[in-house]
């Protein structure tokens, strides 16, 4: 039976989120059942697309993607894929109506990832963030406002803020790998191997200014989203701060992370704060 098919399909989705991401795993849990399955879905897709051009490295990666665009783009037509996780995708991107162009520009986003090592502009640097993250955060806040464009358009700009604050907390946080092992570099006019504070205080000032922006419209999300999103902020928040607190020559030399009982801690605090009306 399909519907026996689609509720494998979704699965595969949820296992891809537990196995790759116990954070986005733990945010997603405090969403409302009835829109979790569907950030589950959307995680499992652009889960797979990046890991094709970061880590396949004994592969033809070019090959590789292009084969899953191509499966992509039949199962947003056709409304099914025998590939699990785009099934599940097509699903979700059908039910809340996610504008093609966001799906298209995170596409051209992790296809640069395979050509492009180095940004050395300002446009070259937003246009990326936006494919990789903002329109990330836009499929999401589809879901979050149940395909409402009212609410979706006056939240947009939100939602796109936090979806660059966290990946640019990403990037900071994964210094090392991507410039080492991928040789990438993605913060425009910054020299990673001289990496001194004063670099690194411009990189956490711009995702400080992100953060806020994003902390306003987390504030009117609809019931069902915000303690999800709230848990997620909180916990890059802090990962913010760590790489804030950490030396630039640290960054460059290890992987900073917050441990296990820290993200329990910083979810039992976010609870007692979302329940007494706090998160305001």
């Amino acid at each position: 039976m399909k519907s026996t098919f689609d509720q494998a399909s979704y699965h595969c989705s949820k296992i891809v989120t537990q196995r790759y991401s116990t954070s986005f795993t733990l945010a997603t849990k405090m969403l409302h059942n009835s829109i979790r399955g569907d950030i589950y879905n959307i995680y499992g897709f652009v889960r797979f697309a990046d890991e094709i051009v970061d880590t396949f490295h004994d592969y033809n990666k070019h090959e590789l993607f292009d084969k899953f665009e191509k499966d992509l783009e039949d199962a947003l037509t056709d409304k099914i894929s025998l590939n699990p996780i785009l099934n599940s995708f097509q699903h979700t991107y059908h039910k809340f109506d996610i504008p093609k162009h966001l799906v298209d520009s995170f596409m051209k986003s992790m296809r640069m990832d395979l050509i492009k090592s180095v940004y050395t502009t300002d446009a070259e640097y937003k246009e990326y963030i936006y494919g990789s993250a903002d329109v990330v955060g836009l499929m999401c806040l589809k879901v979050f406002v149940n395909g409402c464009n009212t609410s979706y358009e006056s939240l947009k700009e939100s939602a796109m803020a936090l979806g660059s604050a966290f990946q640019k907390v990403n990037f900071l946080r994964d210094v090392k790998a991507d410039f080492e092992e991928l040789n990438r570099s993605y913060f425009p006019n910054t020299d990673f191997k001289k990496l001194d504070e004063n670099s690194k205080k411009k990189i956490v000032d711009e995702i400080e200014s992100d953060f806020k922006l994003g902390y306003d419209g987390i504030l009117r999300l609809p019931v069902e989203a915000k303690f999800g999103v709230y848990t997620a902020y909180r916990y890059y928040f802090k990962l913010l701060k760590k790489l804030q607190q950490t030396p630039s020559l640290e960054i460059k030399n290890t992987r900073i992370r917050v441990p296990n009982y820290e993200k329990f801690g910083l979810l039992a605090r976010s609870y007692v704060k979302y329940k007494m009306n706090l998160v305001s």
